[in-house]
């Protein structure tokens, strides 16, 4: 049992790495697939008053989810360095938020599943990076915990 643990602490952020890392040839060449699925929610969200939202110098635009993307890989594959390990927790951490704001455009917008007639493909590599951050995130708890802990130490010092 202990070797499925190794294996999923292992193979999990490199796979959530790999996912995010392949992805960045579409978000910064401007590919036809990438703009499709930011035109979309582009003029979905100019209908909402908020236009250029998702455009090329937006602040959801393809180049700052793939920045931030790529962040989040760097910060996966640094933690396993054993002396960066908790940087993989605020890997895991950005990539669950950036997973569940895709999933939650491709449900609750009329980009909806399938939007470049993949066969949903898209969404379901987007669920399943989803559900590795949150599993990375669920075997570290402990780790997490503290690290929260010393974040809220270093912002509010004891005073003694």
């Amino acid at each position: 049992m202990i070797w499925l643990s190794r294996a999923v602490r292992f193979g999990l952020p490199l796979f959530v790495s790999a996912i995010f890392l392949d992805s960045l040839r579409y978000k910064f060449t401007d590919a036809p697939e990438t703009q499709v699925i930011f035109g979309r929610l582009d003029g979905w969200a100019a209908g909402w008053g908020a236009p250029g939202l998702f455009d090329h110098a937006g602040l959801f635009s393809q180049y700052v989810i793939g920045s931030v993307e790529l962040l989040a890989s760097t910060l996966l594959l640094i933690g396993f360095i054993p002396a960066f390990r908790r940087f993989q927790l605020l890997g895991s951490a950005l990539g669950l938020a950036i997973m569940t704001g895709a999933i939650s455009f491709h449900l609750f917008t009329p980009l909806g599943i399938d939007p470049n007639s993949d066969g949903g493909g898209l969404f379901v590599a987007a669920c399943l990076v989803w559900l590795s951050c949150l599993t990375l995130l669920v075997i570290k708890r402990q780790e997490a915990l503290a690290l929260g802990c010393d974040l809220v130490r270093a912002i509010i010092p004891n005073k003694r």
